[in-house]
């Protein structure tokens, strides 16, 4: 993609807000690790450094080479950033007598700069910074300024060069979108011409020089990723693609069938796959999450292998993965940070011998969906909620047994169907339910049960990088949960989860 903005990751939480900001305002971007700069600079327009947990002032602190950047194209120092100009060059960051965070006004603002144009004076920052910068760097200009922190925002004399000790990137920055765009339209100069078609049209073109008349094999999921990457790779390559839909066992109720007679319609050339009895044995007896994933992960590699030799001379695997599974993979804090394997990230093992291809590894989910609409995909698969590649196995918390998944199946069921006929399945980004490795004691009828447990969840965000939990209706509460006990043998307790993340996750596992 032509015309990027380049963005330098320092570990901070709000990185990836800042790239999805900038995408918002129909211009590309890539983040990088700090110590990972592109070695190839000529693409890019400008510059942003993120925020990070560390201090400038500390002996680790991450100290990037800016020489081929700073003073060579447009910069955008954010908190840690701003910090970081001006701690190396003639200022002075010193603690703050009191931990700057959250929410604050901007007293003092410069509208005479074009950074600050049509952002007014006393507009909501977001602070989140335990230094502060008391001495502005060499050539420094002070832009604005909140009550607690005189030197809020400052620019470089002589360059295109500013600086901020704030947050634009998030939603209680009031206008820290209009900032973004100032400083990437207005300064930068940077030409707002990332849209879908745009994205359509050049992926395709990529992938027609790519793979030239190779075959392409594609795991289907039913998922929204999966498909639109199907339908580009086939409006690329045509006949050359053939998909896999492969049934682990523990997809939602009817899913496979149902799935496949979706993907009829749409000229892929798809092959149905039932694994189910390959899958569920090889998960027999396992408990930690982690090897549960690993184990389908490992079984579905194995299947699969199986049918792409089915397909004569093919030469490529496709994949569904997106930008966030990327950016996590290549993240500042490193392997240690994993909080859990992603199912297409890690490259293949050796003896599948296909090359990979990732036609949407540059985008967002939100992004992803855009691009489907402007493929002509059904709204209503482009509308469908995230499902975990693992399946049902990390919504069963502990072992898997055939008759745990038809228990969570017939109660997924009947929660899915209940929040779409109350018109409440789009105003949540994902929805499932978690069946717990607890009994609990109940009455039915005139009889003691001793039945399992089933926590409902339900999310609302925007990427699933940050969700909080949906207020369903306490009628509609009432109802799936007397549906549930009442239709779904072996369940006599229903439980609404009202965790946010962080600090918790969308799933349980």
């Amino acid at each position: 993609m032509q015309h990027n903005v380049l963005i330098l990751d320092f570990g901070s939480q709000y990185t990836q807000l800042i790239a999805r900001r900038v995408r918002e305002l129909n211009i590309f971007c890539e983040i990088f690790p700090y110590n990972k700069v592109p070695e190839d600079l000529s693409s890019f327009k400008a510059t942003i450094l993120s925020g990070s947990p560390f201090s400038v002032r500390a002996d680790d602190a991450p100290h990037p080479d800016l020489s081929q950047i700073r003073g060579k194209m447009p910069l955008l120092a954010v908190c840690y950033g701003a910090q970081y100009l001006a701690h190396f060059d003639g200022g002075e960051v010193a603690p703050s007598n009191t931990r700057e965070y959250g929410r604050a006004n901007l007293s003092f603002v410069d509208d005479h700069d074009p950074f600050f144009e049509e952002v007014a004076l006393n507009s909501q920052v977001w602070m989140s910074h335990s230094d502060t910068i008391k001495k502005l760097p060499t050539n420094g200009v002070k832009l604005a300024s909140t009550k607690d922190v005189e030197n809020a925002a400052y620019r470089i004399e002589g360059e295109k060069t500013y600086a901020i000790q704030f947050h634009p990137e998030v939603y209680h920055s009031s206008d820290g979108k209009q900032m973004l765009e100032n400083f990437l339209v207005r300064i930068a100069e940077v030409p707002q011409n990332f849209t879908p078609n745009a994205f359509v049209e050049e992926i395709v073109a990529e992938l027609q020089e790519k793979i030239k008349g190779d075959k392409v094999v594609l795991g289907l999921s039913g998922g929204v990723d999966s498909t639109v990457a199907a339908v580009l790779l086939k409006k690329a390559i045509g006949e050359n693609l053939y998909c896999i839909f492969v049934n682990n066992g523990l997809l939602r109720k009817n899913e496979f069938q149902n799935v496949l007679d979706q993907y009829k319609g749409m000229g892929l050339n798809v092959k149905g796959v039932d694994a189910a009895d390959r899958f569920l044995d090889q998960l027999g007896g396992i408990e930690e999450p982690e090897a549960k994933r690993k184990a389908i992960g490992r079984v579905f590699i194995e299947v699969f292998d199986d049918e792409a030799h089915r397909i004569e001379d093919v030469k490529w695997l496709a994949q569904g993965t997106i930008y966030p599974d990327v950016i996590e993979s290549i993240s500042v804090k490193g392997p240690s940070a994993t909080i859990k394997s992603h199912h297409n990230v890690g490259g293949l093992p050796d003896f599948m011998k296909l090359k990979i291809v990732e036609p949407l590894r540059m985008l967002f989910k939100d992004e992803v969906r855009r691009v489907g609409a402007s493929l002509g995909i059904d709204p209503e698969l482009l509308g469908r909620h995230p499902f975990p590649g693992p399946g049902l196995s990390i919504r069963i918390l502990g072992d898997i047994t055939k008759e745990k998944v038809r228990i969570l199946q017939e109660v997924d069921a009947i929660f899915i169907e209940g929040l779409k006929s109350h018109g409440l399945y789009d105003q949540v980004w994902q929805a499932g339910a978690i069946l717990l490795p607890v009994n609990s004691v109940g009455v039915m009828g005139d009889e003691r049960t001793y039945e399992k447990v089933v926590a409902l969840r339900a999310v609302e965000s925007t990427d699933g990088m940050t969700a909080d939990w949906v207020h369903l209706p306490y009628d509609f509460l009432m109802k799936i949960s007397n549906e549930i006990i009442n239709k779904v043998k072996g369940v006599n307790r229903v439980v609404y989860d009202i965790s946010s993340k962080p600090p918790a996750t969308i799933e349980w596992e």
